[in-house]
């Protein structure tokens, strides 16, 4: 494979995510197996695609007041040299503006024609002399533009988030979904310790940190790709976000239990719950979508987990013969994924307010239906990634008000003290924010069935 630039990679990768609607993850990811960059040039190109995505809409709005042609009416080629110039010189103080600059007229030679070198370089040059002079609007008079741009996040969310946990909780908040997310790993105690999994990262030349809350966690930095890692194809660690982990922590099956997890794939909770289980009882791993019950399978074969069996099925029409089946049921739903922004950076920009409704009516669909199947005295867990009121505490209320045989239980038994910000969990649930936990946006509520 021939040499490219990081930002040539990078520039492939927006382009990608713009023409083919591609993720992010995914494209940058594929790129970087094709071409496989040396470590400072693959650190390089993350960041620069990452970041140019996440802080789209300043970017373009810096340009819109420095080009006179409108950014619609370039090639999508042109306009991503333009962006990841303008990030350089915006937020990579460690980039000198004349590289930027250079590299972005040097860009535009290869994908475009002679005027259009002396049109970037026109434009960059112009931002890098003025950088220190762009103004937002005052946050005083204009709030939600404000922490839109300084932050990069859609105007709607800003707004909605202003409403819901008022102006400096907002920014904090904006500000920490631009931080980067850990690579965070799950140890399987099936087989080892977490003080084991560490030591043995550690031989592998890993940084390791253990998490704060989950006490299976560590966070990990210094490897190439995951799946390089002889500890990950020896199923000595599963990759899965601390919050994520506290969901399986708060339903805490026990051994030789029947569990119902109604939204499965691709098998991080699942697995997690066979780890509570010590690998003894049974566990019906539920997905809509067939295909998908491959991963959580790949999953459970590598880690050594033999108690889940798969079902095809959309969690709100489950068979009869499991009303009453299950000792514990996880739901996991489907939500618009607001908690976990930091980790997707071109999620935020296809994220609509008109989405949330119909993800609130799916979710009060799975509950009902996953509820079916829970035992009188059981206990069911009510998990999103999201932070939306609709989809959170209010999707747990209308169920209770539809359930009078459901009841909300402590968490405090489950949970580490130092997650309850706000004192919620003795009542019964939990919301966690990056900006306050420094770890994923999520939503946790456990609930038992009256016996």
């Amino acid at each position: 494979m021939p040499n490219i630039s990081a930002r040539e990679l990078a520039l492939k990768v927006l382009i990608a995510v713009e023409r083919e609607e591609a993720y992010a993850n995914l494209a940058l990811g594929h790129a970087l197996e094709k071409y496989r960059p040396g470590k400072l040039d693959r650190a390089f190109a993350t960041e620069l695609t990452y970041g140019t995505l996440r802080s789209l809409n300043t970017i373009d709005w810096v340009l819109a007041r420095f080009s006179k042609k409108p950014l619609k009416s370039q090639t999508a080629a042109l306009r991503n040299i333009l962006r990841l110039g303008v990030y350089q010189l915006m937020f990579m103080d460690r980039v000198p503006p004349s590289a930027a600059c250079d590299e972005g007229a040097e860009m535009a030679r290869r994908h475009g024609h002679p005027g259009l070198v002396k049109f970037v370089n026109g434009v960059l040059r112009n931002i890098s002399r003025q950088v220190g002079e762009i103004k937002f609007p005052e946050i005083e008079h204009n709030p939600i533009e404000h922490i839109s741009l300084r932050y990069s996040h859609p105007a709607w969310l800003v707004e909605r988030w202003l409403n819901q946990f008022g102006l400096e909780e907002t920014a904090a908040l904006c500000r920490a979904n631009n931080e980067p997310a850990p690579n965070t790993v799950r140890t399987n105690t099936l087989k080892l310790t977490r003080a084991g999994l560490a030591a043995r990262l550690s031989e592998e030349g890993l940084t390791v940190r253990e998490t704060n809350f989950a006490p299976e966690g560590i966070n990990i930095e210094g490897f190439f790709t995951i799946n390089s890692l002889a500890a990950f194809r020896e199923g000595l660690f599963q990759v899965q976000d601390e919050s994520s982990m506290l969901a399986g922590t708060a339903l805490m099956p026990c051994p030789g239990a029947c569990v119902l997890d109604s939204c499965s794939a691709p098998g991080g909770k699942t697995t997690h719950l066979a780890q509570l289980m010590e690998n003894r009882g049974e566990i019906l791993a539920v997905d809509i979508y067939p295909h998908k019950l491959k991963l959580i399978k790949e999953n459970c074969d590598r880690l050594g987990v033999s108690i889940v069996r798969g079902l095809a099925r959309d969690a709100r029409e489950l068979p009869e013969q499991l009303r009453e089946w299950a000792d514990f049921v996880l739901v996991d739903a489907p939500c618009s994924g607001l908690g976990v922004l930091r980790r997707r950076p071109d999620a935020r920009w296809r994220k609509a307010p008109g989405q949330i409704p119909a993800i609130v009516q799916i979710q009060a669909g799975i509950l009902a239906g996953a509820a079916r199947c829970l035992k009188k005295g059981g206990v069911l867990v009510y998990s999103t990634c999201t932070t939306t009121p609709e989809e959170n505490l209010g999707q747990v209320e209308d169920f209770l008000a539809r359930q009078p045989d459901f009841e909300l239980e402590d968490l405090t038994p489950f949970l580490p003290d130092n997650l309850d910000f706000k004192g919620t969990m003795a009542r019964g649930y939990l919301e966690i924010l990056p900006h306050l936990h420094g770890i994923d946006g999520f939503f946790i509520s456990r609930m038992r069935k009256k016996g």
